[in-house]
């Protein structure tokens, strides 16, 4: 364990106590939660909810069945979240190298059992270092869903956890994901400040770095689903950073053999059902592809995939072949995978 690891564990386990403890907001939930994910935050325990520290919502939607990995679980919250909704069936794994967390998420497990009606416990935390996931007892190829709150920017081999979860993950399984960015490399003597590394700025990739590491570990196409830029309002904090610009962001990375690099234009389109728990009108799959129900889309060849080949095919009709190549999709992204505020100041950090 390094030097900068014992920092995190200290952080984390030690000198915050509850969220409230935090010095910023980078690492906390920006958007607010559908009225499902809602429901059943009400029904986690206090400690597990004050204990817990994110910067966005890692449960996509239809989860029920999947077998979930949660990397960098703290207290639980989230995993507790994903149990409720893969049900019974499902099976939810966290991990955290953090004792106290550990012992946060462990003490709740008979309780959420409990009051999700579930006969049996459907989750577990094991101890572990997300720099390390390929020393632990983790099947690869066995996981159809990993997620992760703010953790990743604490790593310090990113590129090793990006590959890692790539091994983990089925096929047509699916990283999804709440983190830092900077829109610039971050100066190693402030990587080396272990406030601003807690508090989840100092940590975070350079957005182009991260775009080049997913795509070398197999996901070719990430896909924002959420992005909010974040402003630091604490003003030492703010002498230190200087001009870096940090966003929160979420990202969905589909590991699917044959997406291709660009958007390439096929011809093809599809249709939603509507049949997606608590997506009845409209689905959105990220950012810039909205799905109305029973509305006939053009989308390109990765988009087409990212439904065909994954748990949602069963919620879309699907139009066209591979047979006639047609050039670049039009529409499906800019240079920058998120911009900046449109209207807006950011959502401060205090």
């Amino acid at each position: 364990m390094s030097v900068k690891h014992d920092e995190v564990k200290d952080y984390y386990g030690k000198e915050l106590q509850t969220n409230e403890d935090l010095k910023t907001n980078a690492c906390c939930t920006i958007e607010e939660p559908p009225k499902h994910i809602k429901a059943i935050m009400a029904q986690i325990h206090d400690e597990v909810m004050i204990k817990y520290y994110g910067c966005g919502l890692t449960i996509p939607y239809q989860l029920d069945g999947l077998k979930v990995l949660d990397l960098g679980s703290g207290s639980g919250r989230d995993c507790y979240i994903a149990s409720s909704l893969v049900g019974q069936d499902g099976e939810v794994i966290g991990v955290d190298m953090t004792d106290e967390q550990l012992a946060v998420a462990n003490k709740h497990i008979d309780y959420h059992t409990e009051k999700f009606g579930f006969k049996t416990p459907n989750v577990k935390f094991i101890k572990g270092n997300i720099d390390n996931l390929d020393s632990l007892d983790l099947e690869k190829g066995s996981f159809d869903l990993i997620i992760s709150n703010c953790v990743i920017n604490l790593a310090l081999d990113k590129k090793k956890v990006l590959r890692d979860a790539y091994e983990l993950l089925k096929p047509g399984g699916e990283m999804y994901f709440s983190d830092v960015y900077s829109d610039r490399r971050i100066k190693e003597e402030l990587q080396k400040d272990p406030v601003l590394w807690g508090e989840c700025l100092s940590g975070a990739l350079y957005w182009n770095d991260f775009l080049n590491y997913a795509k070398g570990a197999g996901f070719t196409d990430p896909r924002v689903t959420e992005s909010h830029p974040i402003t630091v309002e604490n003003e030492e904090l703010q002498e230190k950073i200087g001009n870096i610009k940090f966003y929160s962001v979420t990202y969905r990375l589909f590991k699917i053999d044959g997406l291709e690099s660009d958007c390439e234009d096929y011809g093809q389109s599809v249709r939603y059902k509507g049949t997606i728990t608590g997506k009845h009108n409209a689905y959105d799959l990220d950012d810039h592809h909205h799905f109305p129900t029973g509305k006939m889309i053009t989308v390109c060849g990765n988009t087409y995939k990212m439904l065909a080949d994954t748990r949602f095919a069963d919620h879309f009709e699907f139009f066209g072949t591979w047979d006639t190549h047609y050039g670049i999709f039009e529409g499906c992204g800019g240079n920058m995978p998120f911009a900046e505020s449109e209207g807006g100041d950011g959502v401060p950090c205090c």
